[in-house]
């Protein structure tokens, strides 16, 4: 009996030897910035489209079946905003288990970290869906004010097929910069470098994970809107926290929607991979890693990483996922159809970036009647979509307004409305001497020459066209051939009444804006950071689309025009500029 035991012992150590010597592969899979985009169908547009988790599906299955790999699963934020599927799974399905959380639960995620985004819905949404997911929400960096430890957990570890892997999630710190305090009441953001060192040196001696994987939901440019590498709450971390944070193996970035699939080495040498996806379910980021078990030391070593980008619309929709999801795509679809008015003025969001247009005049319109404020602040919320004259439906304002923004009303004086419109338009105009200037204020290199986006293969503008802010309520004019700060002419308030620069006046404007966002605010008006709440007077109660969709119903059939309340002078260089410009971006007028 004794030499049976000891030859069945020498049986298990050899069979464990010639195991374990083996390379095991692991492929783990990254989402992000899906925004909503659940069904291979573009809402917006009531037309089909070639992005989407149901194809998602397609490709967890294939690389599922190959019983060679282990195949992980995770999510890097942005879930739950962006689309009028997402908008009605959150607002209008209010009843049982959150069917976000149902979809990713029956696609198996193993974690997912929070974005920016995913707060914008508030807290009663996120909170309801962490508590239906089947996987952990992660967001080391997000505090709970009243513990002072992490509002969702830190990190998670998942064990598959003998291999252990720890996935530490981080959010973009710059939170309170873009969302109203009330959608994050009680929760800080922290650094994400700061956070990264406080708990790098735990997980690896808690958990010894065979990987240990970031999951950030930021991007990787540091220098992004004049930050660098020493900003503290820097927006966009991940290369950096990957440089400075020995330790991970594999950082996976979101935030960006660029794309991302590159190696840098860390301050110890060591090499982390680092991916990222574009948004809406375009791409996928995949790591592929192949481990060996190392008998003496009883521990896998990294043989080989690397990674890919998945192209999502090579792969056809799920049929499983169409059928089991078939009646609430129909029920979205129903209700992004839904008729709210008649519209009699074609409105072109494309027509802001050049000077007054429609689209933004209808918003400031909007918020002047909701607000009852003096002076309304908007910029275009979509770059190239068009409402035609005819019917409307609650998929066209989701065009017209891509996010869910609430209206603040707040308090500046008469020279901080001036200096916030000299930030928007010294942001946007160029200053033109002649005919052949840019209207726009395009990138340019050393050489002067446009800089153009990787990712579009357009020139990239030097500001955001959803920080293009133009003003009802008062009549200006903006001189293009005078130098930044130096542009803009308030005449009077359009009511007829005198504008004082030392006056007070109530302003509509987006809570985006109010928080700080585009810096309009801040380095604009000079108004400090932590007293812009106190200068807020009243907020709507929920999302300002709502409101305008009430608004339409209310009026049945609306006729948008032109305030004609500012101009771009001189005319001839403003039209001349327009047309070149326009023909850059869009290549017809």
């Amino acid at each position: 009996m004794k030499n049976l035991f000891k030859n069945f012992f020498l049986i298990i150590l050899l069979f464990s030897s010639i195991v374990f010597s083996q390379t095991v592969k692991v492929k783990i899979i990254e989402t992000s910035d899906v925004h909503g985009a659940i069904f291979p169908y573009n809402f917006l547009t009531d037309k089909p489209a070639n992005s989407s988790l149901a194809q998602v599906m397609t490709y967890l299955k294939e690389q599922r079946a190959d019983t060679n790999q282990i195949v992980f699963l995770i999510d890097n934020g942005d879930v739950l905003q962006g689309n009028p599927a997402i908008y009605y799974i959150n607002f209008e399905k209010k009843d049982g288990i959150h069917l976000l959380a149902d979809i990713m639960n029956y696609m198996e995620y193993d974690a997912a970290t929070v974005g920016n985004h995913d707060f914008d819905p508030g807290p009663e949404v996120y909170n309801r869906f962490r508590k239906d997911t089947n996987f952990d929400l992660l967001a080391a960096n997000a505090i709970d004010e009243s513990t002072n430890k992490p509002y969702f957990k830190p990190y998670t570890t998942i064990e598959r097929g003998g291999i252990k892997i720890a996935v530490f999630g981080m959010i973009t710190p710059y939170v309170p910069n873009w969302l109203p305090e009330k959608l994050y009441k009680g929760i800080r953001f922290e650094d994400m470098v700061q956070t990264a060192k406080e708990w790098v040196k735990k997980i690896r001696a808690w958990e010894q994970p065979d990987l240990l994987i970031g999951l950030f939901h930021s991007g990787v440019d540091a220098n992004y809107a004049g930050q660098n590498n020493e900003t503290y709450k820097n927006e966009n971390a991940s290369e950096l926290v990957a440089k400075l944070v020995p330790g991970f193996d594999i950082v996976f970035v979101g935030h960006d929607h660029q794309g991302h699939n590159y190696s840098i080495r860390n301050v110890e040498d060591g090499k982390v991979l680092i991916l990222g996806t574009q948004a809406n379910a375009r791409t996928l980021a995949v790591a592929n890693v192949n481990l060996e078990f190392d008998k003496h030391c009883g521990f896998f070593d990294i043989k080989e990483k690397n990674g890919e980008i998945v192209e999502v619309k090579n792969y056809p929709p799920d049929k499983d996922f169409l059928d089991r999801y078939q009646n609430l795509f129909k029920e979205i679809n129903e209700y992004s159809s839904q008729k709210i008015g008649i519209n009699k003025s074609e409105i072109k969001s494309a027509d802001a970036l050049f000077g007054p247009a429609i689209a933004t005049d209808l918003i400031n319109q909007i918020q002047l009647e909701i607000s009852e404020a003096d002076v309304s602040f908007t910029p275009p919320f979509s770059f190239n979509d068009v409402i035609g004259i005819g019917d409307i439906h609650i998929r066209d304002l989701f065009s017209l307004l891509r996010y869910e923004n609430y209206l603040y009303t707040m308090e500046l004086t008469g020279k901080e409305i001036k200096d916030y419109l000299e930030y928007s338009y010294g942001n946007w105009l160029n200053q033109m001497k002649d005919e052949n200037d840019h209207l726009l204020r395009f990138k340019k290199n050393e050489k002067g020459e446009l800089v153009y986006s990787n990712r579009t293969n357009s020139p990239e503008l030097f500001e955001r066209f959803y920080n293009y802010d133009c003003a009802a309520g008062i009549d200006y004019i903006v001189d293009i051939t005078k130098p930044i700060g130096e542009r803009v002419i308030i005449e009077k308030l359009s009511d007829g009444r005198k504008f004082n620069t030392d006056g007070k006046y109530k302003v509509a404007i987006n809570s985006y804006r109010g928080s700080g966002g585009g810096g309009h605010l801040t380095s604009g008006a000079g108004i400090p950071k932590e007293e812009l709440s106190k200068r807020i007077l009243k907020s709507t109660d929920t999302d300002f689309r709502y409101y305008v969709i009430e608004y339409i119903k209310e009026k049945k059939v609306i006729e948008p025009k032109l305030f004609k309340n500012w101009e771009i002078v001189p005319e001839n260089l403003w039209k001349k500029g327009k047309e070149k410009d326009y023909q850059i971006l869009f290549g017809k007028n």
